[in-house]
């Protein structure tokens, strides 16, 4: 077992030392891994020509859950997934997301579903709830039905937060989660298909 150095940090490797700041900065050292996913972790484009997805999309927070939308869509053009090989499912709010992400993917149409949402705090403990239990039913699906359902889920403190997070290609977590989609549905279709 590794000890601890004088900051309280555990050696990720050998020669190592990552302080809780330097965890997710690029200037932590040169010889750091860069644990960040927007970085390029491989240049390879995936192509996903040829499966389904699902997208289940709360109607809460529309105007944000739509740019969402909209980012995946794109991810899934730019991996060549035509238009007709997306169903979109809308849901009243995220807290209704897992069970009809369970159902699309307990259908079999889809190689993966790419779940899609806004939720942002507010004054009461409500935020948690619903927060929490939508992760919670996301992986569970997930783990029930073998598809890979992934976590599009916006959780901010506020509207600013979760505008930042809607935003154009990297900076939208539609985009990121439905390339996420593109390129676990590559790895299970090789790996794990006979």
């Amino acid at each position: 077992m590794q000890k601890s150095n004088r900051d309280g940090c555990t050696p990720v490797r050998p020669g190592l030392q990552l302080s809780s700041s330097q965890l997710y900065s690029f200037r932590a050292r040169p010889d750091a891994y860069n644990l960040r996913i927007d970085t390029a972790q491989h240049e390879e484009k995936l192509s996903a020509k040829g499966f389904r997805f699902a997208i289940v999309a709360s109607r809460w927070n529309d105007s944000l859950v739509s740019r969402l939308i909209e980012g995946a869509l794109e991810a899934l053009e730019e991996s060549q997934v035509s238009a007709d090989a997306v169903e979109i499912f809308r849901v009243p709010g995220s807290f209704e997301i897992p069970l009809c992400a369970l159902k699309a993917a307990q259908s079999g149409k889809f190689e993966a579903v790419i779940c899609l949402g806004v939720i942002i705090r507010g004054e009461t403990p409500h935020f948690d709830f619903v927060a929490a239990e939508t992760a919670r039913g996301i992986t569970d699906a997930s783990l029930q039905t073998g598809v890979p359902l992934l976590f599009g889920v916006i959780t901010a403190d506020n509207v600013e937060q979760a505008n930042a997070r809607a935003g154009a290609k990297r900076d939208n977590k539609g985009y990121d989660a439905a390339l996420a989609a593109v390129e676990v549905a590559n790895l299970y279709h090789e790996k794990f298909v006979p």
